[in-house]
């Protein structure tokens, strides 16, 4: 993710919250178990698995790439 689009982000977070800019994100982020939000290679290695010969077996299969976000 862009510094831009993420400067965005927590700008327009802290307007709807009324928290400082950046302490909403701070507060995803640590509830995520990897400790980091995801980004567009998180995404593009799961459609590089899913267009390889590696996935050739994998059927109905919903995978999650939120770096553990459910298990917090």
């Amino acid at each position: 993710m862009s510094w831009v689009s993420l400067e965005k982000i927590n700008k327009r977070m802290a307007e709807i919250t009324g928290a400082e800019v950046g302490a909403t994100y701070k507060k995803y982020v640590d509830g995520i178990a990897l400790g980091r939000a995801q980004t567009p290679e998180d995404v593009a290695g799961l459609v590089s698995y899913l267009a390889g010969p590696d996935s050739d077996y994998m059927t109905g299969q919903a995978p999650l790439i939120d770096g553990g976000l459910v298990y917090r």
